[in-house]
């Protein structure tokens, strides 16, 4: 009887320990898929391929409200930052916050070629992006630095300074082309 006992424990004891390694390798794999849906989310929120009452994304965080008024959030991946840059000729508007489904910038769908290099002299991006129906390009970028970013289109620049920290601005509508 006790062997019974003993037997039927250490089943249910290897059972546990491997529903609990089988559990944890699905929250890790999950987390890694959850920081990319994330980054899917921004990018189909910004380019208007997916619709919602509202949706802004902080350092931080990415707010949705649907269109059901229901508001969902998101962590952001721990090491990227998203910044999305509006560059301009002669109209802009002032942003802290970006929102990806209200901030509007004046060149929609246009070409550019984007530098950014970071303080030590790394560069980080230099390649021809389009910008978003929205007119804003948008970025990832390592936490927690700070940036040159060049924005050049037809022999015109814009050059601005920008950081990556917890505290920093997700929305950059102060480059304007020249």
């Amino acid at each position: 009887m006790r062997k019974k006992v003993l037997i039927t424990t250490g089943v249910v004891i290897l059972a546990i320990g491997g529903y609990m390694v089988t559990g944890i390798h699905k929250d890790t794999e999950s987390n890694a898929i959850d920081a990319q849906n994330i980054k899917q989310l921004v990018s189909s929120y910004s380019s208007g391929s997916m619709e919602a009452q509202s949706a802004s994304i902080t350092s931080q965080t990415l707010i949705v409200t649907g269109n059901d008024a229901k508001t969902v959030s998101y962590n952001l991946p721990k090491n990227e930052f998203f910044l999305s840059i509006a560059p301009y000729v002669n109209k802009t508007h002032p942003c802290e916050t970006h929102s990806l489904t209200g901030c509007q910038g004046e060149m929609v769908e246009e070409d550019f070629n984007v530098s950014i290099v970071d303080k030590e002299g790394n560069e980080i991006l230099n390649k021809p992006m389009r910008s978003q129906p929205n007119g804003f390009i948008d970025l990832w970028l390592p936490r927690n630095k700070t940036y040159h970013i060049k924005i050049e289109q037809n022999g015109k620049t814009a050059e601005s300074e920008v950081s990556t920290f917890n505290s920093d601005n997700t929305c950059i509508t102060t480059m304007q082309i020249l």
